[in-house]
């Protein structure tokens, strides 16, 4: 049941994704041998986790509890890369190829969000979160091309 005049979808999918890019991450930073790759992927652990925390917020107001799932795609495409790294050559790259993916997700939900009415505060979080997200994309898509 919702509680606000706005349709939280939206915010409530970009939740899902960045717990799936939380998760996706996690298993990758064990699966990768490389101690700067590994901290890069914490950094990118820790930006989805902060944005997470602001965002729910809102999903509380929505509907009275924290959003918990992981999007669904996010999920299928860390499994088919699990299976991709034991057939791969090279392990690191698969697994940054297939997070900049999530990545380009992220982005995606966070503009599909912003197309929606919401709470001013709610905007300005989303496009500060935006902004974060930009620089974590960017900063996979280098390390995508650098492992090339």
């Amino acid at each position: 049941m919702t509680h606000s005049n706005y349709d939280m979808e939206p915010l409530k999918e970009l939740v899902k994704v960045l717990n799936g890019g939380v998760e996706f991450y996690k298993d990758a930073k064990d699966k990768v041998d490389d101690e700067r790759i590994s901290a890069i992927f914490n950094t990118m652990i820790t930006e989805k986790v902060q944005a997470i925390s602001k965002l729910q917020t809102y999903a509380l107001i929505d509907e009275g509890e924290r959003e918990t799932d992981s999007d669904m795609l996010v999920t299928l495409r860390e499994h088919y890369t699990k299976v991709l790294g034991v057939l791969s050559t090279d392990k690191t790259h698969t697994y940054i190829s297939q997070l900049e993916e999530v990545e380009d997700k992220v982005l995606e939900k966070v503009a599909d969000a912003l197309e929606q009415q919401l709470p001013p505060q709610c905007v300005q979080d989303l496009r500060q979160i935006q902004v974060r997200m930009q620089v974590c994309h960017d900063e996979m898509k280098a390390l995508q091309e650098l492992t090339a």
